[in-house]
């Protein structure tokens, strides 16, 4: 239980970083009149750090483990924020983002992968839990970022003060980290996290001591198993490796959910008011409907996952955000008042909240089912993001070029993809898992099929 209050509250802290970074920009904008290129540039130079510390991250892993990596580069991440405050021109300030942006990078896959080891050593899904628990930390440093700078606080001041207590926080947290991890892998021997694989390849997670879990799920399945200790697996037991294909998929399925999500970050409060017609204020409720629905069910979804197995819940999740798409969609032509069209957006909002919020919890959950869930989980996670990146600037050009409902075609198709493509490819990497780690999982598998 230590170990997932510890993982949790990086997850916290580290939403309460990205809040003191993303909420103070405007401030920093008019201090240093970036302008709207200027602050184009700055997010690029981040998401290049960030893009190209990921590959990195996952070989440090690998070395240190995610609990090892976390100690060092979370308190260190936190200590960058410091740059951006003492900048005192766009030159030093791109600097700054650079290095600030490596460290989210680093710090994005250390989280993961200690994640995962965790929620291995526990035996149950909790990803979906701390991702959630990084939205309230966005908000909660969101909120008092903007109360400090109403009540009159230097911006630089304000980064200062941040970053020094993060600084503190994460140097603590991240010791505690490290010191779960050595305890885990303490207890490897004699002890197995069991992956149950049924016949469809679906995965649920089960503890067992000295034996074999039997398939739960599926009918006829194999069981397999990895080390306590997360990534590398207990000896004697095999180490599956994904082919590079099906990483880059996995990728494109984590890149689809973050294009989903930042459609609504940048684009849900304009369509509201450019497309129908509401005011600055309600635009700003429609974000927040997007968010306090993903919030919600991330804290639910891994109660769900555990219900219903990954193969159901990624295409209900899917199928869920294509619908809120779809209403998103369906509220620009619906010949009918501005508040009922208003409602329609919203319902749609939070349906695509709802069906986002899961999506890249399952995906990196999965990926620690197989061995190299470091190397693997920084590719699929370089690929997510720089789709995520990608994305919303893709949708403002066809919107700009275009129209703004038309771009939104864009995560509504993405969405679509997740329901469809996901399942099969979630099963691909159980099935892979179950193979490596229990060869006699295969053979039950296949026999089962052409008995079937």
């Amino acid at each position: 239980m230590a170990g997932r209050g510890t993982i949790t509250l990086c997850y916290g802290l580290t939403g309460v970083m990205n809040a003191v970074w993303a909420a103070t920009l405007p401030a920093t904008d008019a201090r240093l009149g970036l302008g709207p290129g200027g602050l184009g540039t700055l997010l690029m130079v981040l998401a290049a750090g960030s893009l190209v510390a990921m590959p990195v991250a996952g070989r440090l892993c690998d070395r240190w483990s995610g609990g090892g990596l976390l100690r060092v580069c979370a308190p260190a991440a936190a200590l960058a924020l410091a740059g951006p405050a003492l900048a005192a021109g766009p030159g030093p300030l791109m600097v700054s983002a650079a290095l600030l942006g490596m460290l989210f990078g680093l710090l994005n896959v250390a989280l993961s992968v200690q994640a995962v080891a965790v929620e291995r050593g526990l035996g149950r899904p909790i990803m979906a839990t701390v991702h959630g628990t990084w939205t309230l930390g966005a908000v909660a440093g969101g909120a008092l970022v903007t109360t400090a700078l109403r009540a009159g606080a230097d911006v630089r001041v304000l980064m200062l003060v941040g970053a020094t207590a993060l600084t503190a926080a994460m140097a603590a947290v991240g010791g505690a980290a490290m010191a779960t991890t050595r305890a885990t892998a303490g207890t490897t021997t004699g002890t197995t996290v069991g992956t149950t694989v049924g016949t469809t390849g679906e995965i649920a997670i089960g503890r067992t001591a000295g034996t074999t879990v039997e398939a739960a799920r599926g009918g006829a399945g194999g069981a397999v198993g990895g080390g306590a200790g997360g990534v590398r697996g207990a000896e004697g037991w095999g180490v599956a490796r994904l082919r590079p294909g099906v990483l880059a998929m996995l990728g494109v399925i984590g890149a689809a959910a973050f294009v989903a999500e930042g459609a609504a970050t940048d684009w849900a409060g304009v369509h509201a008011t450019r497309v129908l017609g509401a005011d600055p204020a309600t635009g700003s409720l429609v974000y927040t409907v997007f968010f306090v629905a993903m919030t919600l069910v991330r804290f639910a979804g891994d109660a769900v996952r555990t219900r219903l197995g990954v193969r159901v819940t990624i295409r209900l999740a899917g199928a869920t955000a294509t619908a809120g798409y779809g209403l998103v969609l369906l509220a620009g032509v619906l010949p009918v008042g501005a508040a009922v069209r208003l409602g329609c957006a919203m319902a749609g909002w939070a349906l695509s909240g709802a069906g986002v919020a899961v999506v890249w919890p399952v995906v990196a959950s999965l990926l620690g089912t197989v061995g190299g869930a470091a190397r693997g989980l920084s590719a699929v996670t370089t690929v997510s993001y720089g789709g995520g990146l990608v994305g919303p600037a893709l949708i403002g050009y066809v919107a700009t070029t275009a129209s703004l409902p038309l771009a939104l075609v864009i995560p509504a198709a993405l969405a679509l993809l997740v329901a469809v493509a996901a399942p099969p490819l979630l099963d691909a990497v159980g099935t892979t898992a179950a193979a490596a780690d229990h060869p006699a999982a295969r053979v039950r598998a296949v026999a089962s099929r052409r008995t079937s």
